[in-house]
């Protein structure tokens, strides 16, 4: 089951007056994976557009200076353009702790990234933008890199577990538990810091 949520989103009129919208933040779609560790900022958004002014300018390039031994890595690729859930593997996000490499996940409608183990601040990062940084077991990591094909997942913040399901019947679905601490649930159930501290403070 995918969980729904409501935060709040300031807009600006033409005429400068501030809006808050209601916005709905879902968790959980197909899958994508990505089989490598320490998988840095560098390659998540290349330095050399960090000058962008927007976030948006980001899109097209996320993880276009990735590689991958042995196999041509497409950032393009229809699987990813498609993905809402990002599967890895140890220390991802590691390096540079530039925000902008979490933003470009965001820009992309990435909402989850699943990993066993990522960097300190690109984690914090990922809850201040309201996108969960899940850390499963090696264990787990690995049955979900065995599955076949096509691949969603979803997930039940509140029960703090993951459901991956693969396309057609040949496969059973694959339940993992993970746990947050209570301050980065609340974040990215508000939809980040800025939607947090707008109806907290």
């Amino acid at each position: 089951m995918v969980r729904t949520y409501g935060y709040i989103e300031q807009n600006t009129l033409s005429d400068g007056v501030n809006v808050l919208e209601n916005k709905m933040k879902k968790f959980g779609g197909p899958a994508f994976f990505i089989d490598r560790n320490d998988i840095n900022t560098d390659e998540i958004i290349p330095a050399k557009y960090l000058t962008e002014i927007s976030k948006q300018a980001l899109q097209p390039h996320l993880l276009e200076d990735l590689h991958l031994e042995g196999t041509l890595f497409d950032p393009h690729a229809k699987e990813l353009q498609e993905a809402s859930v990002v599967v890895t593997r140890s220390n991802f996000g590691c390096g540079s702790s530039r925000e902008h490499a979490v933003w470009a996940f965001e820009v992309n409608d990435i909402n989850i990234v699943i990993a066993e183990s990522f960097a300190r601040i690109f984690r914090q990062n990922m809850f201040n933008c309201g996108i969960l940084a899940i850390e499963l077991s090696a264990s787990d990591i690995d049955r979900l890199f065995k599955l076949q094909g096509k691949v969603s997942i979803s997930v039940d913040t509140d029960n703090e577990e993951l459901t991956a399901t693969p396309e057609g019947n040949e496969q059973a679905p694959i339940t993992c538990t993970f746990t947050l601490n209570p301050f980065d649930m609340k974040l990215v159930q508000a939809g980040g810091w800025l939607a947090y501290a707008d109806q907290n403070y």
